[in-house]
C-alpha cells in the first residue's frame, strides 16, 4: 500500500514539473527575437548592420508637405512624432526598413504611411561611410509620448539580428512634462544636421 501511494505522489509531482517547465521555458519567439541594442537620445547606437544616433523629436497636430505640386495638410486626433535622426551603415550598404513607436503602456505604432511618397519618408538606401539625415513619422496618441521608446531595424519583426530601441528622453516639454507641440511641421523643409 505505502509502495502505491509513493508511486502516486511520484506522478503528481512528475506531472506537476513537467507542466511548470512547459509554462515557464522561453518562446520561440524569444529564443529567434531581435537581440535588442539599447541607447539614448544624441547617442550613437551601434547594430550590426547600421548605425544610429535620433538627434531630435517634434510633436504637432498638423503636418504640411508638398506633393506632386500640391500642398497637402494631414491632422490628426493625436499628436504627430516627428523623429530627426542621422542613419549609416556599418560594414555592408544596407537599408532601415522597420521603425516603431513603442509607448509606455507597450503599444507599438508604426511608421505612418499616411505621409505617402514624400521623399524624405522613403528608406534611404544606407553606405557604409556615408550618413544620412533622415525623418520618422508617427501617429500616435498624446498620451504615448513620456516613456516611449523609438525601435529600429532591418526588416520588420527582425529574428537574431539586432534592433536599436532608443529611448525618447529628450524633448521640449511644458511644466506638466507633456510635450510641447507645434502649431504645424513641414516635412519639405530640409532636415538640419547636428549643431543647427
Amino acid at each position: 500500500m505505502m509502495r502505491r501511494v509513493v508511486n502516486i505522489l511520484a506522478v503528481i509531482v512528475s506531472v506537476a514539473l513537467l507542466y511548470a517547465m512547459q509554462q515557464t521555458k522561453p518562446h520561440y519567439e524569444d529564443l529567434t527575437g531581435p537581440i535588442a541594442v539599447y541607447g539614448k537620445m544624441h547617442d550613437r547606437v551601434h547594430t550590426r548592420q547600421f548605425d544610429v544616433t535620433v538627434q531630435r523629436v517634434d510633436f504637432t497636430p498638423v503636418l504640411t508637405f508638398t506633393q506632386y505640386g500640391q500642398n497637402k495638410t494631414l491632422t490628426t486626433s493625436g499628436l504627430w512624432a516627428v523623429v530627426t535622426a542621422e542613419l549609416a551603415a556599418t560594414t555592408d550598404t544596407t537599408t532601415v526598413l522597420a521603425a516603431t513607436w513603442r509607448g509606455p503602456s507597450g503599444l507599438q505604432f508604426r511608421r505612418s504611411d499616411r505621409v505617402g511618397m514624400v521623399a524624405s519618408q522613403q528608406p534611404p538606401v544606407l553606405g557604409p561611410g556615408i550618413p544620412a539625415q533622415v525623418r520618422l513619422v508617427f501617429e500616435i496618441p498624446s498620451d504615448q509620448v513620456n516613456g516611449a521608446t523609438l525601435l529600429l531595424s532591418k526588416q520588420s519583426s527582425p529574428r537574431l539580428d539586432s534592433e536599436a530601441r532608443i529611448a525618447i528622453d529628450d524633448y521640449k516639454k511644458f511644466n506638466d512634462g507633456q510635450p510641447l507641440t507645434s502649431d504645424s511641421y513641414d516635412l519639405t523643409k530640409p532636415v538640419l544636421v547636428s549643431g543647427n
